[in-house]
């Protein structure tokens, strides 16, 4: 293989240096005060920008500490792409792949990672809702409900979207808690605490291709949890439904098949 032309070797030096100063020598014959600049540059404008799209994460950090997981960000991670809105992506890569976590990390580090990225991700998103055959007004429980491409479910051991300075959790719960995070036509994003029960109707509703309507889902519901009072389900289903639709976590209704 043939040996890197002096510049290339001057440029992979200067990025190494700056990705990691304290191990990683300057170039040769660069004035240190202006490596500094850039090594100040570069640094400051990353964990700005992290700390910008992680906000929870930083305030809840010490200052140090926050340095410290942004400094080993720019060591060990390899981004795969340039576009700025990525690094939320990339710096959650880090985390789950690439960071071990320490004896001093918070236990919920990982999830509220997720979270933060979650509504980010979802600020962004190109996804569109085809409503082509969807009636915005039509009956949730006869027809069969449609649920947003906006709209994303996931569960956590920690009540992430609780966590702040003045919450830090220590133990998981003991039951999950499922999180709907959604974004509207204005493209405000908001999230919807779900209980099992409303997690497993929702997830129903995207499972449904075979368009069976509200109510036979909720019917199927409670066949699956052994609900004792199906009727009762019912009603309390179409409370949720209708909720979903305000906050446009559903689109509407199809025709059922």
């Amino acid at each position: 293989m043939a040996e890197l032309p002096e510049f290339q070797k001057k440029q992979f030096a200067f990025a190494a240096h700056i990705r990691d100063p304290e191990h990683a020598p300057a170039p040769e014959g660069v004035e240190d005060r202006r490596m500094a600049i850039y090594r100040d540059l570069f640094f400051n404008n990353l964990r700005n920008l992290l700390s910008n799209m992680f906000p929870v994460l930083k305030k809840i950090h010490a200052q140090d500490k926050w340095d410290a997981l942004i400094r080993l960000f720019m060591k060990v991670h390899r981004s795969e792409t340039p576009y700025f809105l990525r690094l939320p992506e990339e710096f959650l890569s880090f985390l789950q792949n690439e960071y071990e976590l320490q004896d001093d990390d918070f236990p919920f580090l990982l999830e509220l990672a997720h979270y933060e990225y979650i509504e980010l991700a979802l600020s962004v998103s190109e996804d569109e809702n085809d409503l082509s055959d969807i009636d915005p007004d039509g009956d949730l429980l006869e027809g069969a409900p449609a649920k947003s491409v906006l709209t994303w479910v996931n569960a956590y051991q920690y009540p992430v979207h609780r966590i702040s300075v003045d919450f830090i959790p220590e133990e998981p719960l003991e039951q999950p808690v499922f999180l709907a995070v959604y974004r509207r036509a204005n493209d405000e994003v908001g999230f919807l605490e779900l209980n099992p029960v409303s997690a497993g109707l929702l997830d129903a509703i995207e499972k449904n291709d075979a368009r069976k309507s509200g109510k036979e889902l909720l019917r199927a519901l409670a066949d699956a949890i052994d609900y004792p009072d199906v009727d009762a389900l019912i009603k309390h289903g179409a409370v949720t439904l209708k909720e979903m639709k305000q906050l446009e976590i559903l689109t509407g209704s199809r025709d059922p098949a």
